[in-house]
C-alpha cells in the first residue's frame, strides 16, 4: 500500500501555481479570518504568508480573498466565493489522485530510495 499521499500542484500559468503551502494558507485563513493568525497557526512569518495571498491574488482574475477595514476589532480577511471553491476542487483532486496513486504506484514506490511525498506537478492549458 502507498504510505504517503500525493502533493499536488497545479501549474496554470508562468507564476501562477497552486499547491499544498497555498491551499494550508487559505484553509488557515477561513479558519482564523485573520492573516496574521493565519501565518501563526501555520508557523510561518506574515512576510511569507503575505507574499503566498499575493501570489494568488495575481494568479487569478476573479479575488481568491477579500480583506475587510479595521476598526474597533481590526480588519480581516476571507474566502470569497472562487477561493472556497478553489480550496474544495483542489482538495477533492488530491484524493482523487491519492486514490489513483495508490492503485498505480504501489510498486514503484514501494521500492523507492526516497520515502518522502510524491508531487504531482499538473499544467493546466487553458484554450
Amino acid at each position: 500500500m502507498l504510505n504517503r499521499a500525493p502533493q499536488v500542484r497545479i501549474d496554470f500559468a508562468k507564476h501562477a501555481h497552486v499547491g499544498p503551502g497555498k491551499i494550508e494558507l487559505l484553509e488557515a485563513i477561513r479558519n482564523a479570518g485573520s492573516l496574521s493568525q493565519a501565518a501563526r497557526d501555520l508557523r510561518i512569518s506574515y512576510r511569507h504568508a503575505w507574499q503566498l495571498a499575493e501570489s494568488l491574488k495575481g494568479a487569478f482574475q476573479a479575488p481568491v480573498t477579500h480583506a475587510t477595514r479595521g476598526g474597533n476589532g481590526g480588519g480581516g480577511i476571507c474566502l470569497t466565493g472562487f477561493g472556497e471553491s478553489l480550496v474544495e476542487n483542489y482538495r477533492s483532486l488530491e484524493r482523487e489522485l491519492s486514490a489513483l496513486a495508490a492503485s498505480r504506484l504501489q510498486d514503484i514506490t514501494a521500492l523507492s530510495n526516497d520515502q518522502g511525498a510524491l508531487l504531482f506537478a499538473v499544467p493546466v492549458v487553458l484554450k
